[in-house]
């Protein structure tokens, strides 16, 4: 059998006599220092510092994990903005990784709305004038026939989970070109602070294949390629040289695409997920998060999914990635026919309802157009029925905005939802919260109280009529942190759909226990995550995709506990020189 490789060029994790694990390094000094994934800061112990030739180098007091920990969160306090947050804490993540999730895990809730949506929004479109340390791996149009080699150059090689990204369709703020790098790193922070993926297990990628923004190619200062974005067979041949450089590189590695724009970002899934095990989040993931959010809203309003009327605003890629998950949620736990379940689903983009004839539909729009004589009995004017027609026409109970529109839900339409129930479900879920369809307060006020509301970015809840109404915060990271755990654990061959639908019924279920609440409390993500990735790899044996062969006859109790016991934590592990 071949000798593994070590987890880094520059050091392994192995284990001792007494079976307790440490790292064996080949770097001293600066060098140690500079690896964010080996450096303790002021936590060296004084053997540390002799072994490791760090005297000197380092302050005299040796800080214990707390000091440090308290040290760091005071200085972040003193941040002056949001965007300053998030730059604090990515430098930090660059000079000390260890310290960076233990800050994380220790106050989740605080930050995770500053390393990710909505402060990453900011991040991503000041990525180029920011830019302070090199952090991931980027391949672009002048070198892909390069990335095998290029792919050498990453120090670490056991590689389980990339989030790849071309960066042309970014959160609702759109082509943002080298800045999605942004995005990729936010992502793999959660999965490693919430879905307890390693940091030396993950690699962002920036696929740089150009930007169409020509503010962004006339700039000097912008840091990407300065050309149109690439299309058709050279795009196709661009992301085929990185999935199969990244097939032999990593061959255990599952690939998440990130911000692709909706036509491509439907190609791409298709083209791959069964060449190498990859999901698009943006479809699946948004899907998946938000099929559960109306699940627990039915329950609350005492009714199942199957009696609710959905209209979802938006045909890009998370919109009918909802409307997909919707449709086969009717079905699985509905019962409903196909037929029946996209009688169901009403989907509007900027023409109005989706309907046979219109300019530019896409493949994966068609399933969910209307013909004329699906509207026998409708009234509305204009030749496409708008969205507040169809709420009326349809008697709609379930209103969701993948727009990017701010102010789209406005008072009239939202208050005609109450002619088909006292209780409308309103999920205005763009980010960031800028770009809201409609303010959460607004909804419970037009609706006087009767709204059950989620949105994409976080707000407080609402005080009305003396009651306390909890606002949802319809965030991707209840998903995919625990579906790439779970898929890394059973080393799935394949992201099934059943397995993101897996995914989407136990963040449900882990709701029920908050009461009228339609998403758990962030604080709890971690925890949600672990009974996601079991009930994932449950998923992936049942469908017959699970290559580890070490779990396959495993009870559920005894797979969460082998979850538990490979989830990493941010502490520090003893070094020993190589």
């Amino acid at each position: 059998m071949p000798k593994s490789l070590p987890v880094s060029r520059y050091y392994d994790v192995q284990r001792d006599e007494a079976g307790q694990r440490f790292i064996r390094v080949n770097v001293t000094g600066l060098a140690l220092l500079q690896n964010p994934l080996l450096n303790k800061t002021t936590a060296f112990t004084p053997q540390e510092r002799r072994e490791l030739h760090l005297e000197g180098l380092v302050p005299p007091h040796t800080s214990t994990f707390d000091e440090q920990k308290e040290r760091t969160y005071l200085r972040y306090l003193k941040c002056n903005s949001d965007l300053e947050k998030h730059e604090y804490l990515r430098a930090l993540q660059d000079r000390n990784e260890v310290l960076f999730y233990a800050i994380l895990e220790d106050h989740l809730e605080e930050m995770l709305p500053i390393i990710y949506t909505p402060t990453v929004g900011e991040a991503v479109r000041n990525y180029s004038s920011n830019y302070r340390y090199p952090r991931g791996f980027t391949v672009s149009t002048g070198d892909i026939d390069r990335v095998d080699d290029m792919l050498e150059n990453v120090t670490v090689n056991d590689v389980r989970m990339i989030v790849a990204t071309d960066s042309s369709a970014i959160l609702g703020i759109g082509d943002q070109g080298f800045g999605g790098m942004a995005i990729s790193i936010g992502k793999l922070s959660l999965y490693t602070a919430a879905g307890g993926v390693g940091p030396d297990k993950t690699l962002p990628v920036e696929l740089d294949v150009g930007t169409n923004r020509q503010d962004l190619i006339d700039d000097p200062l912008y840091l990407g390629v300065h050309h149109q974005r690439l299309t058709g067979a050279a795009y196709d041949e661009f992301l085929d040289a990185f999935v199969e450089a990244v097939s032999h590189r990593y061959p255990k590695a599952i690939i998440q695409w990130e911000d692709f724009s909706r036509g491509t970002a439907f190609r791409v899934l298709d083209r791959y997920r069964r060449v190498v095990p990859s999901f698009n989040d943006d479809i699946q993931g948004t899907g998946a998060m938000a099929l559960a959010g109306l699940m627990r809203a039915a329950q609350i309003k005492g009714e199942r999914l199957e009696d609710q009327v959905f209209v979802i605003v938006g045909a890009g890629a998370a919109g009918i990635g909802v409307a997909m998950a919707i449709r086969q949620g009717l079905m699985t736990w509905g019962g409903l026919s196909h037929a029946d379940a996209n009688a169901r689903v009403f989907v509007v983009d900027r023409h109005g309802l989706l309907m046979h004839g219109q300019p530019d539909l896409e493949e994966q729009q068609l399933s969910f157009v209307r013909r004329p004589e699906d509207l026998q009995g409708w009234t509305y004017e204009g030749e496409y029925p708008s969205m507040h027609d169809v709420l009326v026409n349809a008697r709609a109970t379930a209103l969701l905005g993948f727009t990017g529109v701010p102010g789209l839900f406005r008072q009239e339409s939202i208050q005609a939802m109450l002619e088909s129930t006292p209780r409308p479900i309103v999920f205005p879920l763009s980010n960031p919260s800028s770009h809201v369809e409609a303010r959460p307060a607004d909804v419970i006020h037009w609706t006087h109280g009767g709204a059950i509301v989620a949105s994409g970015s976080p707000f407080p809840d609402v005080e009305y009529d003396g009651q306390r109404h909890p606002i949802g915060q319809g965030n991707n990271a209840f998903i995919f942190p625990g579906l790439g755990f779970g898929a890394i654990a059973s080393r799935a061959r394949e992201i099934t759909d059943t397995m993101v639908m897996e995914a989407a019924r136990t963040l449900a279920e882990f709701t029920a226990q908050y009461g009228e609440r339609v998403y758990p409390p962030i604080s709890d993500l971690r925890e949600l995550s672990i009974q996601v990735a079991v009930n994932v790899a449950l998923q992936s044996i049942r469908d017959g995709v699970c290559a580890e062969r070490r779990i396959r006859n495993m009870t559920r109790d005894e797979l969460e506990q082998v979850i538990r016991d490979r989830a990493w934590e941010p502490r520090y592990l003893p070094l020993r020189k190589g």
